[in-house]
């Protein structure tokens, strides 16, 4: 291991040596400088745009120091344009650049503070890599629009991000360029980017659903801002679903966070200090149909109370070591305690568990400005995860398929603590008409796991068939009739109660279909190790035209294939562009090999679920109901387990993606862009039962009854999408928008019905949703208020039909999927046939070789989501700034040659209050999630919960108000 580390660094280190030596001896026109504030504050993530008098133009962004560099820049005059989020923007024009220069811009704060300020070349085009207008770039207008709650913003982030390339894939999130996927407080966040440069080598997923949450530094004034929300049940309203009482049952959202960030040193150091406080008192949703004291069934419509609290703490700290090396240190410490977690839905109140997860993330982020045409940056991060759970009670758990789970929590009193580290060391060069990326990244994960999952054994009962009853529950000889999972249930205790045996109850069509116990060495560690090493150039061959290529190699430990190298190529034209005008419409042409990641856990269960460290009994049809025996009885009889192995050949999934989109502005506030993304994947993760009876002979091929579940990389997948996403911005106006034509088919999103026939799992993915609009508006209203909103359409999504009856394989699944036979609901009658009105007519147990209906063959409800902020802002406490007061009587800083005096920025309002309504779901829409697809179960065909892009789906209520009030200063 030490090797690997040795020779990456080292070879990283000679690359920029080497790189570093090629710049020098080779100097360009250059212009470097850093953006403040008012107050001396270095302001991270401005923009500057230096436009040629030809027409053609560059655009940097200021890093974490507020400091920006151009390189190879062209000898001649510039207009150089410096803007920022609460800014007001500054222009120089007729700037001389015949050789390298400083300039230093300071920007005045924005006259109102919820302004929002749009230059006219906001809609240009760019051919820039990091610059698609499929972009969405989210800073403070946009962010107000979305949840201060950490866990709704990652939700809503999610969404907006849309469906990722290949099955049960979503947006990925990085935080400062870290891979750890947590989101920050929402007071730290300076801005969001989703699908920044597709093809980029540097990345190791297709960036076209890639979360950047890039978070604010520190200043060199004090600034700060605090804010508190609250709601409860008086302001929201009820479920549809949720019929039990008239009233809502009690919910509390209580939420207090902030942010302070001031000096330490001045023009040295700074801090940042965030905080978040919740405390909520949710709901959970419980819709199931049980049996009452009389063995008879009923349906249960009841809201449980999940209280909950959430605490973080996040200090930051900027140092400027010297002209050109700035030091980021980060540190983050999050607690949450949830009661009652895990009932919901079919699961029963007694099934709830108490969990508390906590995090510690320290990460540091050096950036070296090598030479003017040189940056270096090193990441380094150690982020600790905690997780416990504990759960009362000591009877075995009973699961009665789609009908209620009952008894102890399954997951038992278990706990995780994982270590993580992240390396990161990344150069860019700039060389003449080429901009050279290259580094790479180490991480390192330890797994500690201690997991008492069914322990204390589980009883499941699947639907069937049987004689029927008479009005004294015997069992009437010559009839048969279809039972659903609780029909089976009810009928076992019923004939339990009048004396049956064991075996009496089967023949009745009674008793448990499946028993599971896990039994063994609770803890289980396993350790990873992962590598990502990459070099990208984006060469402008010409003023219209940019070729961008690259090359990644990923390896990591536990899986046997150690070398993916994944090329990328990408083409930006500028079709319109000659001489001195700029393009206005960009074709995009790219492609690239991309490959996922083998999740720790993998590993983990593998070693886990040996047979060794825990054994894993699977019993169908035991015959000792409520009884459980002994673990030593079982293993003494030799019951079969169910074993977790890894394939040999094992790799991870690779994903060929490619793209052809075309950038269009359309003047000077609108600019367009349609994409069309072609994806085949390959080595996808499956677990099947290698062990499972052969066709025609029902032999098992190791010769026993073991479950043998096999990880192996035989999955495929293949999408289409189509993307339009015009953005639309004018003076106080803005409008980023986007939609989606899905088309994902997949063969390994579900357990395959014919462990021997994986291709006939080939079919619509779970992901296959076809329509997705995205609108996001921010406007002014009459009375200074402002209009933040997001709404999001989604059409039905695919789900699955099945038989609901135990699979004849013996691994304890029921994903059998029924045949459609050509009967009226009249004629469609008898034991294995149901008529649904949907669909026709079902036979649950076709004959073999007799098609069965496709995989996910049925269609959810489509879905409308919505959250809306209204805002309004007063400013007081009117204060000349210090920082405008020392430019006024000192002189400004260097300037370059042509290069005017800086403006002086003047004065502001010292202090900002908002008041704001922050509503989920405000026309009060109800969105239904798809329906239950298993035909011998009574919610067949009826939505269980709602859908949950801004809802939990487990919600008792369908619209949320929420009161904020804010002060900053």
């Amino acid at each position: 291991m030490r090797s690997v580390y040795r020779i990456v660094i080292f070879s990283a280190l000679t690359l920029c040596l080497c790189f570093a030596a090629f710049a020098q001896n080779n100097p360009q026109p250059a212009l470097k400088g850093v953006v403040t504030d008012p107050s001396g504050g270095r302001i991270p993530g401005a923009t500057i745009q230096l436009r040629a008098a030809s027409g053609q133009q560059q655009t940097q962004t200021s890093n974490a120091n507020g400091e920006y560099v151009f390189t190879s820049v062209q000898p001649g005059n510039y207009d150089i344009q410096v803007s920022a989020p609460d800014f007001k923007s500054e222009q120089r024009q007729a700037v001389n650049l015949s050789a390298p220069a400083a300039l230093d811009f300071q920007l005045g704060l924005a006259i109102q503070a919820q302004e929002v300020t749009v230059e006219e070349q906001a809609a240009t085009v760019s051919l820039d890599p990091d610059s698609n207008a499929s972009a969405t770039v989210l800073d403070k207008s946009e962010l107000e629009g979305l949840s201060d709650d950490p866990d709704e913003l990652a939700q809503q982030l999610q969404a907006l991000a849309g469906p990722g390339v290949g099955p049960g894939t979503g947006g990925q999130i990085y935080t400062d360029g870290f891979s750890n996927g947590t989101i920050p407080p929402k007071t730290s966040i300076r801005e969001i980017r989703i699908n920044s440069n597709p093809y980029s080598a540097e990345y190791d997923s297709p960036g076209n659903n890639r979360i950047e949450i890039l978070t604010k530094p520190g200043s060199d004034a004090v600034h700060g801002q605090f804010s508190t929300q609250f709601n409860n049940e008086n302001f929201n309203t009820r479920s549809p679903l949720y019929v039990q009482s008239s009233s809502l049952p009690p919910y509390k959202n209580l939420f207090f966070n902030g942010n302070i960030s001031g000096p330490i040193q001045k023009n040295k150091s700074s801090f940042t200090f965030d905080f978040v406080r919740r405390n909520i008192t949710e709901n959970a949703f419980i819709l199931a149909t049980t049996l009452n004291s009389s063995l008879q069934q009923q349906s249960v419509n009841q809201a449980l109370l999940l209280p909950q609290t959430f605490t973080s703490f996040v200090p930051r700290f900027d140092w400027s070591i010297n002209a050109n090396n700035t030091l980021t240190v980060r540190y983050e410490n999050t607690t949450q305690e949830l009661d009652n977690q895990g009932a919901n839905g079919f699961s029963l109140p007694e099934t709830a568990y108490n969990q508390t997860i906590g995090s510690h993330i320290l990460s540091a982020t050096e950036t070296a400005l090598v030479t003017p045409m040189l940056v270096n940056e090193t990441r380094f991060q150690f982020a600790r995860f905690t997780r416990a759970a504990i759960t009362q009670g000591t009877a075995p758990a009973i699961s009665v398929q789609d009908a209620f789970t009952s008894g102890s929590a399954t997951i038992g009193n278990s706990r995780n603590t994982t270590d993580r580290f992240e390396l990161t060391n990344i150069s860019v060069l700039n060389r003449g008409t080429h901009t050279l990326k290259w580094g790479a990244r180490l991480r390192q994960s330890f797994n500690d796991d201690v997991s008492d999952n069914n322990f204390k054994g589980t009883f499941t009962f699947f639907g069937g068939t049987g004689p029927q009853l008479d009005a004294n529950n015997q069992p009437i000889a010559g009839t048969s009739v279809q039972l659903t999972g609780l029909d089976v249930y009810q009928r076992t205790l019923l004939l339990q109660q009048q004396g049956f045996s064991a075996s009496q109850i089967q023949k009745a069509g009674g008793g448990a279909s499946l028993f599971s116990l896990n039994t063994g060495t609770a803890l289980t560690r396993v350790t990873q190790f992962d590598m990502g090493a990459f070099f990208n150039d984006d060469w402008k061959l010409r003023p219209n035209l940019t070729l961008s290529y690259g090359l990644r190699y990923e390896m990591q430990t536990n899986i046997a294939d150690k070398a993916d190298w994944g090329p990328r190529i990408g083409v930006a034209w500028g079709i319109d562009g000659q001489g001195s005008t700029p393009a206005k419409t960009v074709l995009r042409i790219g492609a690239g090999r991309f490959f996922n990641r083998v999740g720790d856990f993998t590993t983990l269960n593998a070693i886990r679920y040996n047979g060794s460290t825990q054994q894993s009994y699977l019993l169908t049809d035991p015959n000792f109901f409520p009884n459980i025996p002994s673990a030593a009885s079982l293993a003494g009889s030799l019951q079969p387990q169910t074993l977790q192995l890894l394939a040999p050949d094992l790799k991870g999934a690779q994903l060929i993606f490619g793209n052809v989109g075309v950038d269009r502005q359309l003047g000077k506030y609108l600019k367009v862009s349609a994409n069309f993304n072609m994806l085949h994947g390959l080595d996808f993760i499956r677990s099947r039962d290698v062990n499972a009876p052969l066709p025609v002979t029902n032999a098992f091929p190791y010769g026993d009854t073991t479950v043998r579940m096999m990880t192996e990389s035989t999955g495929v997948a293949d999408q289409r999408q189509f993307n339009i996403n015009p953005t639309f911005n004018y003076k106080k106006i803005s409008i980023f928008a986007n939609y989606g034509l899905n088309f994902l088919k997949a063969d390994f999103d579900t357990l395959p019905t014919n462990y021997y026939n994986l291709r006939a799992e080939y079919g619509p993915a779970f992901g296959d949703i076809r329509h997705r609009l995205t609108l996001g508006p921010t406007f002014p209203l009459p009375g200074k208020l402002i209009a933040n909103t997001i709404f999001i359409y989604n059409s039905g999504r695919a789900y699955n039909i099945t038989t609901g009856l135990p699979d004849p394989s013996g691994d304890g699944s029921a994903v059998q999927r029924p045949s459609l036979v050509d009967l009226p609901a009249a004629s469609c009658t008898g034991a294995t046939l149901v008529y649904t009105a949907q669909f026709g007519c079902f036979n649950l147990t076709p004959a073999p070789g007799t098609p069965v209906i496709p995989k996910n063959y049925g269609r959810g409800p489509s879905n409308a989501n919505m959250s809306l902020r209204l805002s309004r802002t007063w400013d007081f406490g009117k204060s000349e700034s210090a920082g405008a007061a020392a430019l006024a009587s000192t002189p400004g800083p260097a300037q370059g040659a042509g290069v005017p005096p800086a403006a002086n920025p003047g004065s502001s309002m010292r202090y900002h209050m908002t008041l704001s309504v922050y509503a989920i779901n405000p026309l009060n829409h109800p969105n239904f999630a798809q329906p239950d697809g298993n035909l011998t179960s009574s919610f067949f065909g009826k939505p269980l919960s709602l859908q949950g892009t801004f809802t939990p789906g487990n919600a008792t209520y369908n619209r949320k108000m929420t009161m904020q009030v804010q002060l900053s200063f």
